[in-house]
């Protein structure tokens, strides 16, 4: 006798809706981005609090959208698309407008966009033999580069820019050393997939 099927198992999980809160926290960053610039280049000292906030208010929100797309199961395609790509756009905005205000060393901001940018692409060129994840290591850059971020956008008097200086080097280091890491990653993904024949154009 055949035991009878569980509903449960037969029901399709439902699908995760694109506008969650989670996503919605995501593109709140990426809108913005634009209201930031904006408060950096307003002369007033005042604006510059202003920006100092909407930065650090758009970093917890990457913190807490994150944890509630993990949590409550939020986590779509679209999501971690936007994610990394809404995290750039606050990052690199802040650190051109420091360069441009003569407050940050262009070739700083250069090597650290071109770092986040290219391991972005080269996530999506071997994304066919497989996800790189997101290390420690990576993870701890984020962290360095938004304090680092955020200390220089925080009107300091001159005699402590160098505790600035000092958090923007470590988050430059770990910048690129993670990077380098990356591409290590992906040099062996690559190796062992076309080794198993994933990578073979006929497969």
């Amino acid at each position: 006798m055949n035991a009878a099927p569980d509903p449960a198992a037969a029901t399709p999980p439902t699908p995760v809706p694109v506008w969650n809160i989670a996503n919605i926290l995501t593109m709140s960053r990426l809108v913005v981005v634009p209201l930031f610039v904006v408060f950096m280049f307003l002369e007033h000292p005042a604006w510059r609090f202003a920006a100092f906030a909407v930065f650090v208010l758009a970093a917890i929100t990457d913190r807490i959208d994150g944890e509630l797309a993990r949590r409550r199961n939020l986590v779509t395609d679209f999501g971690k698309v936007a994610d990394p790509i809404a995290d750039k756009a606050l990052t690199g905005a802040a650190l051109v407008a420091l360069s441009v205000l003569g407050e940050l060393w262009w070739w700083v901001t250069i090597v650290i966009l071109v770092r986040e940018w290219g391991i972005t692409l080269l996530r999506l060129a071997v994304i066919r033999y497989g996800v790189i994840p997101a290390s420690r290591g990576g993870k701890l850059k984020t962290v360095l580069q938004i304090v680092a971020i955020s200390v220089y956008l925080f009107p300091l008097p001159d005699v402590l820019l160098i505790v600035a200086h000092v958090v923007m080097a470590a988050a430059l280091l770990v910048t690129v050393w993670t990077g380098a890491d990356y591409v290590l990653q992906a040099m062996r993904m690559r190796r062992a997939a076309i080794a198993a024949g994933a990578g073979d154009p006929r497969a």
